[in-house]
């Protein structure tokens, strides 16, 4: 498998899945764009990860400069979304892949979820990823070939999680959107499917992963015992976004140690 002289956008880049997949798309060739919104330093630092893979880009647009770029953008603008994309084409010259990776969650009772909490989920976690989606499928229109579309979903596009409504509101419109787009773009020759983490051991995590109790009861949850890591999602983004998953589109694939068909509420 490989993706070399492919050029790949990943959304919330600098640390944990993000930086994940940027890395493995870089092993298998391909040439990335590292965003990142409010953490420069966790950028830098998955630029240089990219960099001691090495080789260069060797495209038109950039020859022999490094294969990784980062850009800064909140994708809870739509505005930063295009320039993002923008940026991003102007400095490779084109885009084969977009990962929509970017997501944050605000953990409240419903009956307390604030305008501002809800608008912040959403904007990201929806939002971003239409119109980042819309800008990708514009561009792939205007120089006539096809893309691969992957987006970083959750086990709570179809997993209840009380006092997280917004995220699953946000993750079950990101389902659909999905389905839709694939009957949609289908003949544009772009696909677009989910990959749908469940418990992952990564930075945001970092509290339930000192909290032994919470740890242990959710682990009882996983039917493979053991929290996901980064790199079991980034494998799969890679084989999606390579050729030999050409004939796969508008589906999830869960990667969560079979906790989405085992979990209970504590």
């Amino acid at each position: 498998m490989t993706l070399a002289g492919k050029v790949a956008l990943v959304t919330g880049s600098s640390q944990g899945i993000g930086q994940a997949i940027v890395l493995r798309l870089a092993q298998a060739g391909a040439n990335v764009v590292i965003n990142y919104r409010s953490h420069p330093e966790g950028a830098e630092e998955t630029l240089e990860k990219v960099n001691a893979i090495g080789g260069k880009c060797y495209l038109a647009e950039c020859p022999h400069s490094p294969r990784g770029h980062t850009v800064q953008a909140d994708l809870g603008s739509v505005n930063m979304v295009r320039e993002l994309m923008t940026e991003s084409i102007a400095h490779f010259g084109k885009l084969d892949i977009l990962v929509n990776n970017a997501g944050i969650e605000k953990h409240a009772p419903f009956w307390e979820v604030t305008e501002a909490d809800y608008d912040a989920v959403l904007d990201v976690n929806l939002k971003g990823v239409f119109f980042a989606t819309q800008a990708f499928v514009q561009h792939l229109i205007t120089t006539k070939r096809p893309g691969k579309i992957i987006n970083i979903s959750s086990v709570h596009e179809d997993l209840p999680f009380p006092n997280f409504t917004a995220y699953c509101v946000s993750k079950g419109g990101m389902k659909m959107l999905t389905r839709n787009l694939a009957v949609e773009l289908g003949s544009l020759g772009i696909t677009i499917n989910n990959v749908a983490p469940g418990a992952i051991a990564t930075p945001i995590n970092t509290k339930l992963l000192n909290d032994a109790e919470k740890l242990g009861a959710l682990l009882q949850n996983i039917p493979l015992g053991r929290l996901g890591q980064p790199q079991d999602v980034a494998s799969l983004v890679a084989f999606l976004a390579s050729s030999e998953a050409d004939y796969i589109t508008g589906s999830t694939f869960f990667v969560d140690g079979g906790l989405l068909w085992n979990y209970q509420e504590q």
